[in-house]
């Protein structure tokens, strides 16, 4: 039967009707707090935004984040809200004062949008303004005002206090996890040197700006002293350090652009060019680039970004009267980078040298590289390995961010999951036994082993990880000893030789169930001995209890279950301080009497395998 399509189909949404219908196009993905992109990040940060926004323009220095029990309180000491505003701010869309280039000359939120979202996603809301002694208060649920405090005196320095509280209908099972958070307001305190963000009572502040940041990301001693570099609107910060690819941190008027844009793409042109320029060599790009870890901070006028969270700068000009973003950063770069390795000759020998090792590698691995290309196209990848996925053969770029791979060991599970995945979505590549442990090893190996050749073919990521064919990379191996240590060597994998696909979050391990609990009308499947106790209490008598011991145990109807909507992932993670240098001795190196008591003393038995 076919859909009706008359005047009667057509209908008008109010604004925060519209964005609880659609919140991803203001927000981007919802989440449970599990990621540090997730939805509940985005809305502190469009909060946060606008105190950072009054700092930025010399109002305030100060600014106080509280969360108790979900409950979020933002409070600045700028310049307020104009009062007879507030209610237009905070519940009319493209209303603010960030289209007045004079008034906010540089900042992030420009679409008079982020805090009307932050509004319609809260079950709780509410905003005061405080200004030159007088304070108004409006308070909203899901975006309807129920509530308002009359105009009143007060003593209270000026300012805004905005008070939310997520909605749970929307952010199902959230939790905010505190290093997400604190990685997002050390950000805002190394772009804003001199500002103090109060978090529970814990204090943040920079002094130095990106060196800063730069040491307190830098996983092993650089191999020489950061270069540090400030100009007018643009702030840069290098060093070189021995690990594999390249890690950048960019910004553009406070905001982290973890997907780049025209300004990290200006800025890795430009250190080449430079670069070559001192040295008088024709260096190849990715040797100069091999291993850097650098940070780019440019303050642009009305900046246009390529979505509402602003991960990816789109513009290419500085300002309506300015020069070019490239322009801009490439004058800026050839001049002072040329004139600090100059004056550094220490720092410029030390760089050579990284270069000409980076050069040799590449040129030893070459012919190699050539061989394994060949090996992989006979070997015929996407027969033998690859169960690739329709998405990349559409022109559907809504759905690209769904994509997925499950690297799989075993034929068993592999066809299970190959029976019961979303073919539009989802890919599986299959191992043939153990990977190799390559801790210790050289670039070579990617080449040299056909599985690893393999895999990075699959996900295409040999020359920048911006390739990366997935959005996310998903190990699914046994829940046992075996699977555990398959897990172990793919992620050493690529902490060895792709860390950026750690450290952009794109790498996750999948859960998949230990028990499946059923009678004659229902059946639970439980990831943990708690899950199945619970499941044996709500199913009572004497209900049958299967131990999956393997993937390949699970039909693919049952499996369907666990790859879908209800899918459980943990990502894989690295702690701020964490370096993978040592980790990986730690863990995948010789075997220590340290390594053995940290087994021991973390030794884990499961109850219905002792005898």
């Amino acid at each position: 039967m076919n859909a009706v399509y008359d005047e009667s189909t057509i209908q008008t949404l109010d604004w925060q009707e519209h964005i609880r219908k659609r919140p991803g196009m203001y927000i981007g993905k919802l989440g449970d707090g599990a990621a540090s992109d997730d939805g509940i990040y985005v809305l502190v940060k469009e909060v946060m935004d606008n105190s950072v926004d009054e700092f930025m323009m010399g109002y305030g220095k100060k600014i106080e984040l509280t969360i108790d029990q979900e409950k979020v309180r933002v409070r600045d000491y700028g310049r307020g809200i104009p009062l007879g505003k507030l209610s237009d701010v905070v519940s009319k869309m493209n209303t603010g004062a960030k289209y007045d280039s004079k008034v906010f000359k540089k900042s992030v939120g420009l679409n008079g949008v982020g805090i009307k979202a932050v509004n319609a996603l809260s079950s709780e809301f509410s905003i005061k303004a405080i200004r030159d002694g007088q304070v108004k208060e409006l308070v909203f649920s899901k975006g309807i005002q129920v509530g308002e405090m009359d105009l009143a005196a007060t003593e209270e320095p000026n300012g805004t206090i905005v008070t939310f509280r997520p909605d749970e209908s929307i952010f199902k099972g959230y939790r905010y996890v505190s290093d997400h958070l604190v990685n997002l307001l050390k950000n805002y305190t190394f772009l804003n040197a001199g500002l103090t963000i109060d978090f529970n009572g814990h204090k943040f502040f920079s002094r130095n700006g990106l060196r800063d940041l730069l040491e307190e990301n830098l996983e092993a001693d650089p191999l020489y002293p950061i270069i540090h570099l400030k100009g007018e609107d643009i702030e840069v910060a290098i060093t070189h350090g021995n690990q594999y690819g390249e890690d950048y941190y960019s910004f553009v008027n406070g905001q982290h652009t973890s997907q780049g844009g025209t300004h990290l793409s200006a800025f890795r042109e430009v250190l080449v060019k430079t670069v070559r320029d001192f040295y008088k060599k024709d260096f190849d790009p990715d040797d100069i680039r091999a291993s850097i870890v650098a940070a780019i901070s440019i303050k642009v006028e009305e900046p246009v970004f390529e979505s509402q969270t602003k991960t990816k700068l789109g513009s290419k000009d500085m300002g309506p009267n300015g020069p070019t973003v490239r322009t801009h950063i490439f004058n800026f770069i050839q001049k002072e980078l040329d004139n600090y390795l100059h004056k550094n000759q220490e720092t410029a020998e030390v760089l050579l040298r990284r270069i000409q090792e980076s050069e040799r590698e590449r040129k030893a691995i070459s012919g190699i590289k050539k061989l394994a290309k060949a090996r992989a196209k006979k070997s015929n990848l996407h027969n033998r390995k690859l169960r690739d996925c329709r998405i990349h053969f559409t022109d559907n770029d809504e759905r690209r961010e769904e994509s997925c791979i499950f690297i799989t060991e075993g034929d068993s599970a592999s066809g299970s999951i190959t029976k019961s995945r979303d073919v539009d979505t989802q890919a599986v590549f299959s191992l043939r036994g153990k990977p190799l442990n390559t801790f210790g090893l050289t670039k070579k190996v990617v080449y040299e082993n056909e599985e690893f050749n393999l895999l990075q073919a699959a996900l295409n990521i040999e020359d920048s990880i911006d390739d990366l064919r997935y959005a996310k990379v998903i190990i699914a191996t046994d829940a046992d000893v075996d699977g555990m240590h398959i897990r172990l060597l793919l992620i050493t994998f690529f902490l060895q030789f792709f860390p950026e696909l750690i450290r952009k979050g794109h790498v996750f391990v999948l859960q998949t169930p230990l028990f499946r609990v059923r009678n004659k009308k229902q059946t639970i499947y439980c990831y943990s001995e708690e899950e199945k106790l619970a499941a044996m209490d709500t199913l009572k008598g004497n209900p049958e209890i299967t131990r999956f011991k393997g993937l390949g145990e699970i039909s693919p109807d049952e499996f369907k279950y666990f790859i879908g909507s209800d899918i459980r992932l943990d990502p894989v993670q690295m702690k701020k301080h964490e370096s993978v240098a040592q980790m990986l001795e730690f863990y995948m190196g010789k075997n220590t009497p340290e390594r053995q008591d940290f087994i021991i003393d973390n030794l884990y038995v499961e109850k219905d395998e002792v005898a």
